[in-house]
């Protein structure tokens, strides 16, 4: 187990991932909030689910739940660069099911709903879960604990 977390939190990545993690975990947390809370004119948890429902994803309110938590929580551990690696794939997966099932039909461009935010964020949540945190994290107290 400890072989596994020490796998994970260790990065070589040096201070670049910090100028990509600091606004990737604000956008992902202020999306969640917007979810989960109704934060920065979104519609809650309950309109949220709602919407949801009505574009066949079931059960909304659940689904909502994990979406904003997911883009919360992660948000928020990529802010801190804490287990960088597996908040990041959470969601990266996340950003694969907007795409596919909220953006794909509306084209490339955000001005038609299309899926190109989804996309850029689809590509940082990737190169973060490869990279890892860097060297500004708390990670990296994590894998200097273990050694």
């Amino acid at each position: 187990m400890k072989a596994l977390v020490k796998r994970i939190t260790n990065s070589t990545a040096g201070f670049s991932t910090l100028a990509l993690r600091l606004p990737v975990g604000v956008i992902f947390m202020a999306h969640g909030g917007q979810k989960l809370f109704g934060w920065f004119g979104g519609y809650g948890l309950e309109g949220t689910g709602q919407w949801m429902a009505s574009i066949g994803i079931e059960p909304g309110i659940l689904m909502a739940f994990l979406a904003g938590s997911a883009e919360l929580i992660g948000g928020l551990f990529i802010l801190l660069g804490l287990l960088t690696r597996p908040a990041a794939a959470v969601l990266a997966f996340t950003m694969v099911i907007a795409i596919a099932s909220v953006h794909i039909n509306n084209g490339l461009f955000m001005a038609n709903n299309g899926y190109e935010f989804a996309l850029a964020l689809l590509a940082a949540s990737v190169s973060l879960a490869l990279s890892g945190s860097g060297k500004v994290a708390i990670d990296n107290a994590i894998t200097d604990k273990l050694s």
